[in-house]
């Protein structure tokens, strides 16, 4: 799903900067630096804030087990 219309970032790409080489991700900002792009309009960054919470929570159950 297409997440950032102004710069074509899908929930994937996302998804990715979350486990890129040079670190993770921790904000949207960060998300649009690592994928080489910048913020535009800023519709997406509540998009891209929910998509690494739900990482974030996923990752955090593997790790518990639970």
């Amino acid at each position: 799903m297409i997440v950032c219309s102004c710069n074509v970032l899908s929930d994937h790409d996302v998804r990715a900067t979350m486990h890129s080489e040079g670190g993770p991700a921790r904000n949207p900002g960060e998300v649009h630096r690592c994928l080489g792009c910048s913020r535009k309009c800023g519709r997406c960054m509540h998009t891209i804030k929910n998509i690494m919470n739900e990482a974030l929570c996923g990752a955090d159950h593997r790790h518990t087990g639970s």
